[in-house]
């Protein structure tokens, strides 16, 4: 997107009549290459008071130039400046004898710049220099070549900018104006901004009180300025920016429209995006844009133009976003020509809800659909508002299409192919999601492919994804997933993806028949890594095993709804609102029969052996969802699921990375990785857990292998909260096998040691609940008392000491006395003492001494365990 101006001149130089009329009270609006409107100054009919001074410069100067007799000052300042000389008859003007001896009309006009220019001079009473700047400006504004004699006066720009700082409004806008005129001159642009005109101009912004004249002509001339790319970044770093923020405010329409203008320039560089949107110009853009009683196209031009660069970040696409607009690709209005109505179709909802049919024929041109969208804000209609902006949305954007109007008001010439591909427009969230569900029913496949994964850019709140789905987007997403296109096909993935993100969206989908097509997808053996991670995602959420205990929460009151997710009415999968486990056999394999193909699972088992955890996760979560619709496990048994647990079982990180050296390579990218490995083992143990639930399997698989292996990854720096699945294995394989597998390290006292005793630490830390910290601090002083191996010294690694030593400062009483305990056991090792001492026990331990509380005695031994 080029950076746009505001010429205030046409390159055709004027007519001694057009430079020399009074344009008082006139205002002359035109467009300059499609772009901006181009103002004459607006000024209220005045009668311009000569000093005596200035009369004898013009009488002098014109006796010098022309050899002529003097005539009138206030006709030479009315012909010469454009305006403010009062009625002046054109017919009666000295000037008459000028032209019949041969002088033009530029000949005429300039003989005077130089004149005004030195009336421009410091030493010049203020009301000389005023009309001057008023007549040079006036001057100015016929064409280049006029601007091109003003500036061969050096110095000129400096005097200008000086008369900013006047106390007249009328100089200060006439001061303003030139520079505005100089500005739009390529060439001149630097040298108005090395002049110091930025920082004059934001001086005279800074003012309490300004006419909206002056803040036009001001903010015009910066929005010239800032058409140059070295000079935006000087212009957002200033303090500009709030300036021009108060402005989108304020209560002259034409003021908004420039400051929107310079707004829209300075997004056109990257490196001012962050400290716009910190300086709160989304915000004020976006309501700009949403508003419709204003009633000016260039303001919501501007705004538009300004946020689509924004957008063109992830971050602040989001912040757009949630001011409640969308990006919508811009795929021309050739592309809705292949948009066909349903003429004679029954009224219904976006979303496929029909009503109830009153009549058996049809309606002829589509007439009730028309009258759905006109009348459905009616007080008697029930309708969700929801449902409501969904039904306003199509008909707009449907009325849109069947007149041809669609994309004419945003449509802009891109000067190349690559641009056509990336043209964004912003549209309110209503008309946003409306025509992007529309796109979707065309037959452009780059513009569906766009369409889809805008939906999915917009889907970043329940609020987006509950209005996607009243558009109707799911049913159209669901087909496009056997799309001949695999551009069509991976968006439409993604843009599904998001959406499953909410509950109540995910049974939509699910009851939209997408399992199948899923299925299909997964099937395929060169399925490229992107689709096939959208499409498992899709399948985790949808065959999730915790999903009875998802619904519990889900189909319950959200955001104080007096009722949740009718499951029922949305024809849900058998499933969806019962614990699949008590579903019987024969209805899970009705519902779910594409799920338990062999060929679908021998993939998921062949994505088990990949190397990239993520999609393990996911495919083991999918495997386990198998297992409960399925209890025999024929099928997964049919297929070398040992095999594939094993992979994931020995990951790399866990192999490559020793403890000593996590420090000395990039700790990040080790934490994310160990991260993503703890995720997929914690998956595959649930997944081996639920196996061994099976006779027949449980008496094939080698278990001594597998629990060497999950007793190294219980060992190992998988994050805590993953390892509860490992042990829990661990113990399952222990009571098939016998148990002790190995009598020198036992498999209860290696759960106990490197699971139970730092998630009863990690509790203490943690909770905030006083029970809870109790129950911990029970449970360790159970386990060292029982007397485990190690046990005190595991505690001690872990840091538990300190956390015992808050506990027995601010517990309860039963708490106090178990975290003595467990103190009292530490302290038999001098190796704690310090660690004791460093935590502050000893204060806290006399503390209960002194006062005699029932944990005195025990309190007292510990302290004479401790060096004095």
């Amino acid at each position: 997107m080029l950076a746009s101006t505001i010429p205030v001149h046409n390159i055709k130089l004027p007519s001694l009549q057009q430079i020399f009329s009074n344009t008082s009270n006139v205002e002359v609006t035109t467009t300059v290459n499609n772009t901006i409107p181009i103002r004459k100054p607006r000024r209220r009919k005045q009668t311009t008071t000569i000093s005596s001074s200035f009369q004898h410069h013009l009488q002098h100067h014109s006796l010098l130039s022309f050899q002529s007799r003097p005539f009138s000052v206030r006709t030479v300042l009315a012909k010469v400046g454009g305006g403010g000389g009062g009625d002046v008859n054109p017919q009666q003007s000295p000037f008459t004898d000028i032209k019949e001896k041969g002088l033009s009309s530029s000949t005429l006009g300039d003989s005077y710049v130089g004149l005004f220019v030195r009336m421009l001079g410091l030493d010049n009473d203020p009301l000389d220099r005023e009309q001057a700047i008023e007549a040079l400006w006036k001057y100015s504004l016929s064409g280049k070549k006029c601007i091109d004699n003003i500036m061969q006066y050096s110095g000129c720009i400096n005097l200008t900018i000086n008369l900013l700082k006047s106390e007249a409004s009328v100089a200060c806008e006439a001061a303003a104006g030139l520079l505005r005129s100089i500005s739009s001159i390529n060439v001149y642009r630097d040298a108005v901004a090395e002049s110091g005109a930025i920082e004059e101009i934001i001086g005279l912004l800074s003012r309490p009180s300004l006419t909206p004249e002056v803040k036009e002509q001001s903010i015009c001339a910066l929005w010239n300025l800032s058409a140059d790319e070295k000079l935006r970044v000087k212009i957002a770093n200033s303090d500009i920016l709030p300036l021009l923020i108060k402005s989108l405010e304020d209560e002259d329409i034409k003021v908004k429209e420039v400051a929107g203008g310079v707004l829209a320039n300075l997004a056109l560089s990257f490196s001012n995006h962050k400290i716009m949107v910190e300086a709160g110009v989304i915000s004020k853009l976006a309501k700009l844009l949403k508003t419709d009683s204003e009633g000016s196209k260039v303001i919501r031009k501007e705004a538009r133009n300004a946020l689509i660069e924004l957008a063109k970040d992830e971050y602040y696409r989001i912040l757009i976003i949630e001011e409640g607009l969308v990006p919508v690709p811009m795929i021309g209005t050739a592309a809705y020509k292949s948009f066909k109505p349903a003429l004679y179709s029954w009224p219904s909802l976006p979303d496929g809800t029909e009503f109830e049919r009153t009549s058996n024929s049809p309606s002829r041109y589509g007439a009730n659909e028309l009258l759905l969208g006109l009348n459905v804000d009616d007080k008697n209609v029930n309708i969700e508002e929801a449902k409501m902006n969904a039904v306003v949305g199509r008909a707009r954007q449907q009325f849109l299409v069947r007149i041809g109007a669609i994309e004419l008001e945003d449509e802009r010439k891109p000067q190349s192919e690559l641009l056509v591909d990336r043209q964004l427009t912003i549209l309110p969230w209503v008309d946003g999601v409306a025509r992007l569900v529309l796109i979707l029913g065309l037959e452009d496949e780059v513009a569906i492919a766009r369409a889809a994964q805008s939906i999915a850019d917009a889907s970043i709140n329940e609020h987006m994804r509950l209005s996607f789905k009243e558009a109707g987007a799911i049913k159209h997403l669901v087909r496009l997933l056997d799309h001949n296109s695999d551009a069509v096909r991976l968006a439409a993935t993604g843009a599904l993806e998001r959406l499953a993100i909410s509950h109540g969206v995910c049974q939509i989908i699910e009851a939209e028949g997408v399992l199948y097509p899923l299925v299909n997808t997964m099937k395929c053996s060169d399925i490229s890594e992107s689709l096939m991670e959208k499409t498992l995602d899709i399948l985790g959420r949808i065959l999730d095993p915790s999903k009875e205990m998802k619904s519990k929460f889900y189909d319950g009151p959200v955001n104080g709804s007096k009722k949740g997710v009718d499951v029922a009415s949305l024809n849900a999968s058998i499933g969806l609102t019962r614990n699949v486990a008590e579903v019987p056999t024969s209805e899970t394999n009705t519902s779910y029969r594409e799920v338990l193909d062999s060929v679908f699972i021998g993939r998921l088992v062949n994505i088990l052996k990949t190397s990239y955890p993520n999609f393990q996760r996911k495919a083991a979560s999918i495997l386990e969802f198998v297992t409960i619709i399925d209890p025999s496990m024929e099928t997964i048994m049919s297929v070398d699921i040992e095999s594939g647990l094993e992979v994931v079982f020995q990951q790399k990180i866990l192999e490559d990375t020793d403890d000593d050296d996590v420090e000395s390579w990039h700790p990040e990218k080790y934490a994310l990785e160990i991260e993503e490995a703890g995720l997929a083992i914690s998956a595959a143990s649930r997944l081996l857990t639920k196996l061994l639930d099976s006779k027949q399997f449980s008496q094939t698989i080698n278990s001594a292998h597998f629990t060497k292996l999950l007793r190294k990854i219980l060992k190992s720096n998988v994050p805590l909260h993953y390892k509860d699945w490992v042990a829990a294995c661990l113990v399952k394989l222990s009571c098939l096998s016998g148990p002790n597998v190995d009598f020198d390290n036992p498999i209860n006292m290696e759960v106990t040691i490197y699971e139970t005793i730092p998630r009863l630490i990690e509790q203490m830390k943690s909770s905030f609940s006083p029970e809870a910290q109790e129950a911990a601090a029970v449970e360790l002083n159970r386990i060292i008392s029982e007397g485990v191996v190690d046990s005190t010294r595991a505690i001690a690694s872990k840091g538990g000491i300190f956390s015992l030593v808050k506990l027995i400062e601010e517990g309860s009483e039963r708490a106090v006395e178990a975290g003595l305990a467990i103190l009292y056991n530490l302290s038999m090792d001098s190796e704690n003492h310090l660690a004791i001492i460093a935590a502050g026990a000893v204060p806290a331990l006399r503390r209960i001494v002194l006062s005699q509380r029932p944990q005195w005695t025990r309190a007292l031994r510990l302290l004479r365990n401790l060096p004095t």
